[in-house]
């Protein structure tokens, strides 16, 4: 699609040969296992996001996610945020720890006044159950969503964007410090919201997209991907 924008047309097959020529190899996922202990928020607060990931520009919809990276021989966190209407990541942090802290500065990178955001959907990660975490959905209103326990699918927008994240940002790369992993992701997190294609948006870079949600956009040219749980992503 890259080649395209400059009105270049070739096939797959073509592409294949010369990326062989040059040795090179498309990063790729392996499924692994990995056993990382993580605390269950047992709250009773329910899962009103209901997999209705296409919601276009009449809602302002947050999920959130964390994962964990690898800085010299100890785990650091990422908590990342996700805008459901075009998929831009609009809020991130690093730390050592797996708090609410870090869902809270990663929350404080929003640009919009958090009053405009209407609902907050995560897993059940005891980050996500803190008095001041409530405390912020409280004063700006704002709907707090849980997936049930132990379903991806309920949270499937994040969950992709983390398995993405970790193929082209994570592996591979070295991270020497916090303040080092912070610094690149900033760097990755503009590129994703500003040049990367995304399948989903009619292969269009989130930014892009947005700028076509008042016409509609959404429903009107991207056939929504169906996952095989129901919902779309």
């Amino acid at each position: 699609f890259d080649l395209q924008k400059e009105n270049i047309w070739v096939s797959r097959r073509y592409i294949a040969r010369v990326m062989k020529a040059l040795l090179l190899v498309s990063k790729y996922t392996v499924k692994r296992y990995q056993s990382h202990h993580t605390e269950v928020n047992e709250t009773v607060t329910e899962n009103h996001l209901q997999r209705q990931f296409d919601v276009g520009d009449k809602k302002q919809i947050v999920v959130a996610d964390l994962t964990y990276i690898q800085v010299k021989q100890r785990w650091n966190y990422l908590c990342v945020l996700v805008n459901l209407s075009d998929r831009q990541i609009v809020g991130y942090h690093v730390g050592q720890h797996k708090t609410a802290e870090l869902v809270m500065s990663a929350l404080s990178q929003i640009k919009q006044p958090l009053s405009k955001l209407d609902l907050f959907h995560s897993d059940r990660g005891k980050e996500f159950d803190n008095r001041l975490l409530a405390d912020c959905f409280k004063t700006f209103n704002i709907t707090h969503s849980l997936s049930k326990k132990g379903c991806p699918y309920d949270n499937a927008v994040a969950e992709a964007t983390f398995k993405t994240i970790k193929t082209e940002f994570v592996k591979g790369q070295r991270f020497n410090s916090t303040a080092e992993l912070q610094r690149a992701f900033s760097a990755y997190a503009y590129w994703y919201n500003h040049k990367r294609l995304h399948s989903s948006l009619g292969y269009l870079p989130p930014v892009e997209f947005k700028k076509h949600l008042p016409l509609n956009f959404l429903f009107e040219n991207v056939l929504p991907f169906q996952n095989d749980r129901g919902g779309t992503v």
